[in-house]
């Protein structure tokens, strides 16, 4: 018996060795960046039960079988769709500026997407300015209205605008409303999705979380995508979910979210219906291809403001919004102004922000003092002092939770949506940026964050480096996690 327990031992551990050997080949054949695999094979090695169990949930980009099929056949049709762009008038690349022409050649190359002149873009930064304007062109819509979000929550002007969709169903208008399963979870165990489907409005979860399949879908990959577009000629997109500021979190003692949002009008409008279209089929296999933008546009100075449409993504070009923001700012010549709610650069980003400093362009980066995060807070501060022995300034929002997402480069162009600067918005979850090339509006946003650097602490590189042992030693703790963050 003493023999069958030693066999049966010798039996466990060879086992227990040819899973550990079977999922660090994995990690490593994927040919990923050498810190994230290097941070999964910390955790399964520290971890090993735990760590494996915990790769094989969340160490690859497994969008499910259904969906990923889905993917495959609805290519080709969207592929056409945005190559009948290049034939519309509202792409002329021989009107575009020097900073926006390299974007455009790589997103045209690697997406089939190219950049469009001819529209008009507005900034809104106040959450009452946001849902007000929304709710009052719910209200003069005329045929569709379809809606994208991470997150619904319900409370105050929220309510108005679902109450604005129901009015709209009810008078026949086409509503689709796309809500990420996560995100919105209290949305869809409350009373408005009932309410919403009795009047007539489509809505769909976007990645349904559902532990029974949690070996076969990757349950962390969200839609985290902000989309509004209202006749396929009035669209918004930026960096706030569906929720009343005064209403949401605000137990988190964080402070009330800070956001922006861009209302667009002009060519780049059902650019960003097909992507909510591609979204929808995606979840219910249903297609939405929406008619291309009109011939006819206004190609005065005043109106060359090229927007490159930039979604990224599982079925999407790899950490393509990633290549496009390196871009930026490699060709950056003044300055660089960053904010953003989560920062937890990639290696060539941070090398990226140092060498601009280093090269003698004005860096800044602004975070929210608190965050509701703890991981991302910490492992955000492992990199501030690199960053700011390099002359990249930073600095600590007071004004609540500064959610914003946004980069302005020498203050002529821009970028802004949804994306944070963390690994999970760079590599993993469906997101959209905008790279603006218009010098109104970019100067409008520049001015914005000079009123949030106003409402900041900058951190002093000497009081940084005096910070206690304990804070540095969870800095470095969170550090070794952050490419998986």
């Amino acid at each position: 018996m003493e023999q069958f327990y030693q066999v049966l031992v010798w039996v466990g551990v060879f086992l227990y060795w040819l899973i550990i050997a079977g999922v660090t080949m994995r990690v490593v054949f994927q040919r990923r960046i050498v810190g994230v695999s290097l941070a999964w094979l910390m955790i399964i090695f520290i971890i090993p039960i735990g760590g494996v169990f915990a790769y094989l949930l969340f160490g690859e980009l497994n969008l499910g079988k259904k969906r990923a099929e889905r993917a495959r056949d609805m290519f080709h049709p969207f592929a056409e769709w945005f190559q009948r762009l290049n034939d519309c008038p509202s792409h002329q690349p021989q009107l575009m500026s020097q900073n926006a022409r390299p974007i455009s050649d790589l997103c045209e190359k690697r997406l089939g997407v190219p950049g469009l002149v001819g529209n008009t873009l507005s900034l809104q930064d106040s959450p009452q300015q946001i849902l007000h304007s929304i709710i009052d062109d719910i209200q003069q819509a005329k045929e569709s209205i379809h809606l994208e979000f991470y997150i619904w929550h319900a409370g105050g002007l929220a309510d108005a605008v679902g109450v604005a969709l129901i009015q709209a169903a009810k008078r026949g208008l086409s509503v689709r409303l796309l809500l990420d399963s996560a995100g919105s979870s209290r949305f869809f165990r409350s009373h408005w999705p009932k309410l919403m489907r009795q009047a007539g409005i489509e809505i769909t979860q976007a990645l349904a979380v559902s532990p029974l399949r949690m070996f076969f879908r990757r349950l962390d990959l969200r839609q985290h995508r902000k989309i509004i577009v209202i006749d396929n000629t009035i669209a918004y997109t930026g960096s706030m979910n569906l929720v009343d500021p005064a209403f949401f979190k605000t137990n988190a003692d964080v402070g009330q979210w800070v956001d922006v949002m861009v209302r667009l009008t002009g060519p780049t409008v059902p650019l960003l219906n097909c992507i909510q279209a591609w979204d929808w089929e995606v979840e219910t296999g249903q297609r939405f291809l929406p008619e291309l933008p009109a011939c006819g546009i206004d190609t005065s100075p005043d109106t060359i403001d090229t927007v490159q449409v930039i979604p990224s993504g599982p079925g999407m070009p790899d950490e393509i919004i990633h290549q496009v923001l390196l871009l930026s700012i490699y060709q950056a010549q003044k300055s660089v102004v960053i904010t953003t709610p989560y920062f937890v650069p990639s290696e060539h980003l941070q090398h990226a922000l140092k060498g601009a400093a280093e090269r003698g362009l004005s860096v800044h980066i602004v975070v929210p003092d608190k965050n509701d995060s703890t991981m991302v807070e910490w492992a955000s501060r492992s990199f501030f002092g690199e960053l700011l022995q390099a002359g990249v300034k930073i600095h600590r929002f007071h004004g609540g939770l500064l959610h914003t997402k946004s980069v302005v480069i020498d203050d002529t162009h821009c970028l802004i949506g949804t994306v944070n600067l963390d690994m999970r918005s760079l590599w993993l979850n469906f997101e959209v940026t905008l790279a603006v090339d218009s010098l109104e509006f970019t100067q409008q946003l520049s001015w914005l964050q000079q009123e949030y650097i106003k409402n900041s602490t900058s951190i002093d590189n000497n009081e940084w480096t005096k910070r206690p042992m304990l804070n540095k030693l969870g800095e470095r703790f969170f550090y070794m996690f952050s490419p998986l963050l």
